[in-house]
Parts: C-alpha cells; structure tokens; sequence
C-alpha cells in the first residue's frame, strides 16, 4: 500500500519505536528488584510482580526492532555488506558494550551474577558471558544477532515477496520455537539442568522468534501494517489475555515472589511479548497514516540512544539508590521511590548517552586533525 512506503519511514519506523519502548520498560526491572530486596509485604510483593510482567517485553522487542530495522535499511539500499555492517556496529554497538563491562566489572563488582572473578580467568569469563551486572546478560544475547545478520539476510532474500514462502518460514520458526520452549520447561526451568545450563537463556536460539518475524514483518509489511492498522482493538484483547495469562502462572509461585519465575521462555510471555509488539508497532503506524513529525523525531531521536542508555542504566540507578539512601524510602513508600527512581534512571541514561557521543565525536575530530 502506498501509504506505507518507504517514504513514510524516512524520519522513524517500527523498529525505533520498539527500541525506546524497550529501552525505557527494561530500567523499571532492575530497579523492582532492588525494592523487593528490602522486604516488602505480601500486597505490595503481588502488585510489583504484576508490573514486573507488563514490562517483561524488552528483549524480545529490541530483538525484533533490530531486525526490523537492519532489514529495513539494507532492503531499501539494495545490497547486505557484512563488513560494512560489522564495521558500523563495531563502534555503536561492541566498543560501548566493552567499556561499560569494563565499568561494571572494575567499578562496581558487587553487582556480578552467580558468582565473581577471582583471577585473570574468571574476570574474562564474567566478561563475556553477561554476568558483570543483572542486565548484561542481554548484551551477549543480542551481539549474537548483529554477528550472525547474514543468516536473517538471506532469509530475507529467500522468501522476498513471495507469501507462501513467508507463511512456510513462520510456521517452521513457531514449531521449532515452541519445541525449544518445551525443551528449556522440562530441562532448565525449575528443572534438573537449572543450574547447569543457566547461560541457554542468553544463546540467540531463545529469542530466534522474534529476529526472524522481525525480518518478515518489514518483507510483507503492505499485508502486516494493514491488519495492525485496522485490527489493533483485537490484538489490544489478545494483550489483556495474555497479560493475565502470565500473571496467573506468576502468581501460582506464591510467596515471596521471585522475579526469575517470571521468564521468557514460556508460551504465555512469548504469545504475550508478540502482542506488545504488535501494539507498539500500530502505534508507530498510527503516527506515520496522520503524519505525526514531532512524534516520529522523537522517537528517531531517542532510539539512536537507545543502546547506549541501556547500557548505563543499572549504573545510573546503583549511584541514584545508593547516593539518595533510597532503601530507606522503600520501606515507607516502594511505589514513589520506584516511579522517582525510574524517571531519573531514564533522563540520567539518555542524556549521558547523548554527552557521551557528541564528548567521542568531537574527540576523533581533534584526532583526526592531528594526523
């Protein structure tokens, strides 16, 4: 449909909006763990396990905007340079992953997961593997992506315009998906390899889903926008079904409620997580059909940052918990510490991201120079 073509996109698209949506949902996570980790009562445990749900949408979002996005991009430009695009992602997406390691690991070890380095070896492994701070894990998930595009690419390429070809290849990723979810239900989640095979839950094949519907959403999209645009109410039905959906297998756990029962790799959240998706991506449609700029300028704007913001966040809210004693005020008031804390994780985030660039683009400028 000529309404959606590529014209339209010049100043944003789905996958910018899924990226910001992300980037903003996923600082609310660690940040319900930091106020459920002073003791809070039954009730008050039971809402931020709710909340915790609404927002458990990150990755499988970013995924799918990533995707959305590269594919975009490379389609409209003709041709996929795997150089080219390790070399652009080198500098925006592994050197920044570097450096914040770097921080987390060297300035605040406490935060490390399962265990800490204790020599040169073990400080590589904890470096490469997501567990120098709660929220790295997904680094060393999603780089997985960007390393292995040429793959989407040429599934891509494969099923082009062609919809029998694209219906076979969404089909066999949803049997091969859902086969994966009973395989990490039975073995891993509460199962006998939970400890063992923790790091299956950052290997590329758990969110495979939504890279692949990522790339055949942008190859069908006349199809896809249309029936998001007009069909919003019923997959805003489908939202609330699964929202209490996830919430009623949540909160069969009972008490104390743990957060690591809530995971990805379950049918609810995965129904649950295509459904956000679909949602945001309406409503970025919704802006695009009434032209909406400043929106769409926004949103361009944030998601160029997004990364990196998400990079700093749990650095952000550490220094903002710690330096405002904001245990204290988690006691009496979780629910004003936990908004107050959120909001200035987010503007502390993306505004560090934004110094930090314009701070390393004047620094190679001056190098540049110098030559």
């Amino acid at each position: 449909m000529e309404k959606y073509s590529y014209a339209s996109f010049k100043i944003a698209d789905i996958g910018d909006y899924l990226k910001v949506f992300a980037c903003t949902a996923v600082m609310a996570q660690p940040i319900m763990s930091l106020i459920m980790g002073v003791g809070q009562p039954y009730k008050t445990q039971d809402i931020f396990g709710v909340m915790y749900n609404l927002v458990k949408y990150t990755a499988p979002a970013f995924i799918f905007g990533i995707l959305y996005t590269t594919i975009r991009t490379n389609d409209i430009a003709g041709d996929f340079s795997y150089q080219k695009h390790l070399r652009a992602n080198w500098s925006n997406l592994f050197v920044p992953t570097i450096w914040w390691t770097l921080i987390y690991l060297l300035g605040l070890p406490w935060l490390q997961q399962i265990r800490k380095f204790n020599n040169f070896g073990t400080f590589c492994w904890q470096f490469v593997n997501g567990n120098a701070a709660p929220h790295l894990w997904y680094n060393t998930m999603m780089l997985q992506f960007i390393i292995l595009m040429p793959i989407f690419w040429a599934i891509s390429r494969y099923v082009g315009n062609n919809v029998k070809r694209g219906l076979l290849v969404a089909a066999i990723t949803f049997v091969l998906y859902f086969a994966w979810l009973w395989f990490y239900d039975f073995y891993v989640f509460h199962g006998p390899q939970e400890k063992n095979w923790y790091l299956l839950d950052r290997i590329f094949i758990s969110f495979f889903i939504y890279g692949i519907y990522g790339v055949l959403a942008w190859q069908f999209r006349d199809y896809v926008n249309t029936f998001l645009y007009k069909f919003w109410w019923l997959i805003l039905v489908g939202f609330v079904a699964c929202f209490l959906w996830t919430n009623f297998e949540f909160h069969g756990f009972g008490h104390p409620v743990l957060f690591a029962n809530a995971p990805y790799y379950k049918p609810s959240m995965t129904f649950y997580c295509l459904a956000v998706i679909a949602l945001v991506a309406a409503l970025c449609l919704f802006n695009i059909r009434h032209n909406s700029k400043t929106c769409l300028k926004v949103f361009h704007f944030l998601a160029s940052y997004a990364y990196k913001a998400y990079l700093s966040n749990v650095f952000w809210d550490q220094l903002i918990w710690r330096g405002l004693n904001m245990s204290y005020h988690a006691v009496y008031h979780p629910f004003l510490t936990f908004f107050g804390t959120w909001i200035l994780t987010w503007i502390f985030s993306f505004t560090s991201a934004y110094d930090l660039h314009i701070w390393w683009s004047k620094v190679k400028e001056i190098l540049g120079k110098c030559r």
